[in-house]
């Protein structure tokens, strides 16, 4: 009796460790001590979070970037039903929400010390690794074989070279007389919406550039998210929600830009003058753009010229101009819109120089 017993119990913990052995492998895994349910991720919404240091500058590694694009890698190997995408705002509890089974998947930096019992890693992934509730122990032996395996593949290593090699400073690679293939790693997302738009591909980037440097998590103070820092309202116009994927930031923003363009396209401006007013618009709205070039039509200049707009700044700055029954959106300063402008007509001359098309 007492040796059938014996018997029964090797064979739960050979089973056991032939399931779950892989989980141990890691040396940032903590052991593994109890069952979970029988459940992998296929066929499942999987939600995650990206909550890692990002206190590099961007261009260093694009670390978050990086990361959405390996857990979109994931999803698909393991034939996810969908997957959500956030990264954690300043307070976040990531701990608490994998517990509470509000999170499948939070990743986190390496050497992030964790003291949980009910929150277990996945193997190393790059500089980081992968929190998973406890529970979920099938799920984390999936997660784990996934990273043995696609961490060997090629396809890691092109993913990784995109994230890694590319996003010098335009400047210091001009100065230093440096070309390049590559701007970021959405170069080729910004290709696409720059041809939907009719625009130089190296223009969309330096736009993009200036607004978050090509990283995907940027927020601003206002709330202006990801790539080309869209307002949530803006993109909800555009039936557009997930502003931290790169595409649909970058949709939402050249979606934005077409309708903008519409608005000059009968404006007599040439090209040029044009792209300078729709980069205006983009950064203080088309309100106040258009109240500069009615002040600018009163006062005799050539409202189709950024140049003549420039002129008129000034003295949209002054309390009198609450009295030009012309204006309607009140006194503007200007400052910050035209350097937003003169930034990216610098960027975009320096795109062309080190990355001739």
């Amino acid at each position: 009796m007492i040796k059938s017993k014996v018997r029964s119990l090797f064979r739960y913990v050979i089973a056991f460790a032939l399931i779950f052995g892989t989980v141990t492998l890691n040396e940032n895994s903590k052991a593994v001590d109890t069952a979970g349910p029988d459940e992998t991720f296929e066929g499942k919404s999987v939600r995650c979070v990206i909550d890692i240091d990002r206190s590099k500058p961007a261009g260093a590694g694009y670390k978050t970037g990086f990361s959405y694009a390996l857990l979109s890698e994931f999803s698909e190997a393991v034939d996810a039903k969908d997957i959500a995408i956030y990264t954690a705002g300043k307070d976040y509890d990531w701990a608490d929400s994998l517990k509470s089974g509000k999170v499948d998947i939070v990743v986190i930096s390496e050497s992030e010390e964790i003291d949980d019992e009910e929150i277990i890693l996945s193997r190393r992934l790059d500089n980081t690794v992968w929190a998973v509730n406890r529970k979920d122990l099938v799920k984390v032996k999936e997660l784990n074989n996934w990273i043995a395996r696609f961490s060997k593949s090629e396809e890691y290593e092109r993913l990784w070279k995109k994230y890694n090699n590319t996003g010098a400073d335009p400047f210091y690679a001009l100065a230093k007389g440096r070309t390049v293939t590559c701007l970021s790693p959405y170069d080729k997302l910004i290709k696409e919406y720059a041809g939907k738009i009719d625009w130089d591909w190296r223009m969309l980037a330096a736009l993009i550039y200036q607004e978050s440097k090509f990283s995907i998590d940027t927020r601003s103070h206002r709330g202006a998210t990801g790539l080309m820092q869209v307002m949530p309202a803006t993109a909800k116009a555009y039936g557009i929600e997930d502003l931290l994927n790169p595409e649909e930031n970058i949709k939402a923003g050249t979606m934005h830009i077409r309708r903008l363009e519409n608005m000059y396209r009968n404006a007599g401006m040439t090209e040029e003058e044009k792209i300078k007013f729709v980069l205006a618009s983009y950064n203080a709205g088309e309100g106040r753009i258009a109240d500069c070039r009615n002040f600018a039509a009163s006062r005799n200049l050539d409202n189709t010229k950024w140049e003549d707009i420039l002129q008129v700044i000034p003295e949209m700055r002054k309390s009198s101009i609450l009295e030009v029954e012309c204006v309607k959106f009140g006194r503007f300063n200007g400052t910050e819109t035209i350097n937003y402008v003169d930034n990216i007509m610098r960027i975009y001359s320096a795109f062309c120089e080190i990355c001739p098309a």
